[in-house]
């Protein structure tokens, strides 16, 4: 049974840095494309970052280019988000999500197995 487990939000102000971890067991992340998403309070879940299973290609949104890192920890099989020069609409529930697809997709429905979610609150 594949699970993932998402830790390491908290509260922050704005401009601080964040690192969030997602520890996948049941099955080695390279097997997988990894993608984390965000809902923000009132809003529709979105995609924030993706790592590719056959490579370390990495995709962004425009919202959090420049501020986001994904990166992947094979002998830990773990997946990371890197976050900073946090907004205040960073704020959120982040999850991380694995999908046996080749590319990175940023649609939801593309995702296989999903984390609980962590939160992350960035005050001004």
């Amino acid at each position: 049974q594949v699970q993932l487990v998402e830790s390491g939000g908290g509260l922050v102000q704005a401009g601080a840095s964040l690192r969030l971890s997602c520890a996948v067991s049941g099955h080695t992340i390279t097997g997988f494309s990894m993608g984390w998403f965000r809902r923000a309070p009132g809003k529709e879940r979105v995609f924030v970052a993706g790592i590719m299973k056959n490579d370390d290609s990495t995709n962004y949104p425009d919202s959090v280019k420049g501020r986001f890192t994904i990166s992947r920890d094979s002998a830990k099989n773990t997946v990371y988000l890197q976050m900073n020069s946090l907004k205040p609409d960073d704020t959120a529930v982040y999850y991380c999500a694995a999908s046996f697809s080749l590319e990175i997709p940023w649609h939801s429905a593309a995702y296989s197995y999903w984390g609980q979610g962590t939160q992350v609150t960035v005050s001004s």
